[in-house]
């Protein structure tokens, strides 16, 4: 894949917005672009402390990451990955503040927590700017840079299915369904570098990396994954519980209900 350079995905911003528009408009939009083009999901990065909790499935273990929220199956030959979500409104976190942009994504995806060498992952990002709201659905083969779809509109509200499919260790396909509008976006992968080893299934939230540092974390109020669901039968009990605490501060609670269900709020 290539990826465009800065200075190309500045020109074309400025194309788009500039007739009419204001300064203030043109100056959104190249900013915006410039981040949609170093944007990448991590890896699972671990914090030291774990505990037990009851969760409305079983007793499930619970880790902490930076950057990670949500649930991991850990076994073997997984293929498929789904999850369906219902998109939330992003909020500035309290105490912060109307100039800064605030982000959080939904993601399922293949790998990432035991196996690090690759993630196969699609998702919805959302982000904040004072009272401007945005959606981005997108497709990632890490440790490559995620690429924005093209030809999908997504606001609060909608029904997002998500769903990852590994034909091999390095090829496969990404879908974003719009259930609410009826649209469907796809992106295949072909002779992938990186290999997956196909040992991790995730329904995840992320504060995820653009210039390579994690983004301002959104409050998304909370997301739940439906249907989640592993080679189309596979749910998510058992599933390793991950929480986000940054700076000591956990900002995450996530449970599972049910064998089909993930929950993620935002609690910072």
């Amino acid at each position: 894949m290539q990826i465009p350079t800065i200075a190309t995905i500045l020109l074309c911003a400025n194309l788009v917005v500039a007739a009419p528009g204001t300064a203030m408009r043109r100056e959104r939009a190249a900013r915006r672009a410039a981040d949609r083009a170093s944007r990448t999901s991590n890896t699972l990065q671990p914090v030291e402390g774990e505990l037990g909790i009851a969760s409305g499935n079983d007793t499930a273990h619970v880790e902490y990451s930076s950057n990670w929220a949500g649930a991991v199956l850990i076994g073997s030959g997984y293929k498929t990955v789904t999850g369906t979500i219902v998109v939330p409104t992003p909020k500035v976190p309290s105490g912060g503040s109307s100039s800064t942009s605030y982000s959080a994504s939904a993601w399922v995806g293949i790998d990432g927590d035991t196996c690090q060498t690759a993630i196969l992952q699609t998702g919805v990002d959302f982000t904040v700017r004072g009272s401007s709201v945005s959606y981005d659905a997108w497709y990632e083969w890490y440790p490559d840079y995620a690429y924005d779809f093209s030809g999908i509109t997504i606001k609060a509200g909608d029904t997002i299915k998500m769903t990852v499919t590994a034909s091999s260790t390095g090829a496969g396909t990404a879908v974003i369904e719009n259930v609410t509008t009826g649209k469907t976006v796809s992106h295949s992968f072909s002779g992938e570098s990186d290999k997956l080893c196909e040992t991790n299934a995730e329904w995840i939230v992320e504060d995820f990396s653009s210039g390579g540092s994690l983004v301002s974390f959104a409050n998304f109020g909370t997301v739940t994954f439906t249907g989640a669901s592993v080679n189309s039968g596979t749910g998510v009990s058992g599933a390793t519980i991950i929480d986000i605490q940054q700076s000591n501060k956990v900002l995450t609670s996530c449970s599972t209900s049910g064998s089909s269900s993930v929950i993620c709020s935002y609690t910072g």
